[in-house]
């Protein structure tokens, strides 16, 4: 699957009319475009942080979506949008073991490494990072994320709730350690998010 990821930030006590959008005109836009797989939207109301993504069957179908939806971005996200990021990525892992709810969390890791090393990457990722993260209490979904040619990508794993995704830490440390240094990858960045959406169809 190929995924479009949207990074904004802005006034936390307004986060809540751009995620009504999301989840209302955003959604509607999205399921009537040709290849769409599903979407997510994850929170951080403290900070004013909104990471949202679309997942796509194919590239070319999530370049064709962009194209018509790339207009209403903005408008949906007014008030609420100080800042935004769009980047396109591919999934090499989906690993669900159960379906998200809202209110659950999600920790992103963000990574860099060399665009020759990401086949390592990905099969390091299935052989020595997901078998530790099955481990973990209340684990629903972990993806790997990549864009091949910047050499860039993030890690997402999300949990049934916040108290699973708190006591996740430190066995998540100890996969992301030992993940990181067999994948010869560079953890760039590190966050969290309240789950308010995640409905992707990964068969």
């Amino acid at each position: 699957m190929f995924v479009r990821a949207i990074y904004t930030t802005g006034d936390p006590t307004k986060i809540d009319a751009a995620i009504r959008a999301l989840n209302t005109e955003g959604r509607e836009l999205l399921e009537d475009r040709p290849g769409y797989r599903g979407a997510s939207v994850f929170v951080d109301r403290t900070l004013g942080k909104l990471l949202a993504a679309s997942w796509w069957e194919s590239a070319e179908a999530r370049q064709n979506s962009d194209e018509v939806l790339r207009e209403r971005r903005t408008a949906m996200l007014e008030p609420f949008l100080g800042t935004v990021a769009v980047d396109n990525y591919e999934a090499l892992v989906f690993h669900q073991v159960r379906q998200p709810e809202p209110g659950g969390g999600l920790r992103v890791t963000r990574l860099e490494f060399e665009p020759a090393d990401t086949d390592l990457l990905a099969d390091t990722f299935r052989a020595t990072v997901v078998p530790k993260l099955d481990t973990l209490g209340g684990l629903a979904r972990a993806s790997l994320l990549v864009d091949r040619e910047r050499g860039r990508g993030l890690v997402g794993v999300l949990f049934v709730d916040q108290a699973s995704l708190a006591a996740s830490r430190a066995g998540q440390a100890a996969a992301r350690h030992e993940g990181a240094a067999k994948a010869h990858v560079t953890v760039t960045g590190l966050e969290e998010f309240e789950v308010v959406l995640s409905d992707v169809r990964g068969d």
